[in-house]
């Protein structure tokens, strides 16, 4: 589903078995926070990202053993793996033939002339991908002088250079970000760039900050550029654990009515008529519901009264107080029970529901109990 009638048809290429650009859908990437040489945890990182729908994995290369590890990794995971570079164009070379199914390399440390010749004839001989990745943090020194310090133009040149490297190597499997940690400036960059090429471009706000400040961000830049029609892949950059980075994409995607996955729950604020802990039975519902892939919307209220009528255009809600709790479908009474079983009874309706969209032809849904 992508409904944006302004999305730019860009060049397609591939990430492993991943389709990117020229009208694919949007795919979500996300980055291991896991040492890469310990290859059983960066595996079990990956897993769980795969699970809350990650469809490209990037995994930091700093060192022979970080690309040594990627061959035992692509053994255990079943999504493409980007091997990110800075610096010694002899790690990509070691990422590549150990396996991995692209390279990020940044123009502004990883050299030219032979060192970039060599990782381009490594990357074209196994048919992979290579992401120019430019940085506001990582600017070439004579654009730095030339612009008068990191500008939006500045990033847009030192990408639009490094095309022309590649292209001029017979090299065309490239795709693009060109990230700041300023949202505005990050806006400016992807806008300048998609007028002036038909490389597909990966979007992400970088070094965006913790929860709030990295949701906020990211959601701002990300979410603006593909409501423009602008973005192939996207990451969003958060310190904490990658698998929220993965929520919070697919959030992205529903909202701008781009991609669904999973339900969407809705609930309310809160108010002096509450008299349950919904802070507390909604996190236990969407840490039971993380890794669900069904298109359900659920309503989780703080009021026996109103709550129904408010969440009348879900599919399946619970509310409750004074020590009952409801459940409703479509804003329609179903039953009470006692308010201790509010979230045991939506998540039997939830896989009750579950059922019957796959019995009239729609997936199946995964309910973490371990979770709750």
């Amino acid at each position: 589903m992508e409904p944006c009638p302004n999305r730019k048809k860009t060049r397609r290429i591939t990430v492993g078995d991943v389709p990117v650009g020229g009208g694919a859908p949007v795919a979500v990437q996300s980055m291991t926070n896991t040492f890469t040489d310990d290859a059983a945890s960066t595996v079990a990182q990956i897993r769980r990202l795969t699970a809350a729908g990650c469809e490209i994995v990037r995994v930091a290369v700093p060192d022979p053993a970080a690309a040594a590890a990627i061959a035992d990794i692509k053994k255990e995971i079943e999504i493409p793996l980007i091997a990110d570079i800075h610096f010694d164009h002899r790690l990509a070379i070691a990422a590549a033939e150990a396996g991995a199914d692209g390279l990020r390399i940044n123009p502004g440390n990883i050299g030219k002339g032979d060192s970039l010749r060599q990782v381009v004839d490594c990357a074209g001989q196994r048919s992979l991908a290579i992401r120019i990745g430019v940085n506001a943090g990582s600017l070439e020194k004579d654009l730095l002088t030339k612009y008068g310090g990191v500008t939006a133009q500045g990033m847009v040149e030192s990408a639009l250079r490094h095309i022309d490297l590649l292209a001029a190597m017979d090299f065309h499997q490239v795709k693009i970000s060109i990230k700041a940690s300023d949202v505005g400036r990050t806006l400016t960059a992807y806008r300048l760039l998609s007028r002036q090429c038909d490389l597909p471009l990966h979007l992400g706000v970088t070094e965006a900050g913790g929860l709030y400040s990295g949701i906020v961000k990211s959601s701002l830049g990300i979410g603006m550029l593909l409501a423009e029609g602008i973005g192939d892949t996207f990451r969003v950059s958060l310190t904490r654990d990658p698998v929220e980075e993965v929520r919070v994409a697919y959030e992205i995607l529903r909202a701008l009515n781009i991609r669904r996955r999973g339900p969407e729950i809705i609930s309310c604020p809160t108010c002096g008529r509450c008299r349950i802990d919904l802070f507390r039975i909604v996190e236990e519902v969407e840490a039971a519901l993380l890794t669900s892939t069904a298109d359900i919307k659920l309503a989780i209220m703080g009021c026996v009264v109103n709550g129904p009528g408010e969440a009348r255009e879900a599919d399946i809600g619970i509310a409750g107080g004074d020590g009952a709790g409801i459940l409703f479908k479509k804003g329609k009474v179903i039953r009470k029970f006692p308010q201790e079983e509010l979230v045991p009874v939506l998540l039997k309706a939830v896989r009750s529901f579950s059922r019957e969209t796959a019995s009239e032809g729609g997936g199946p849904m995964d309910i973490d109990h371990h979770r709750i």
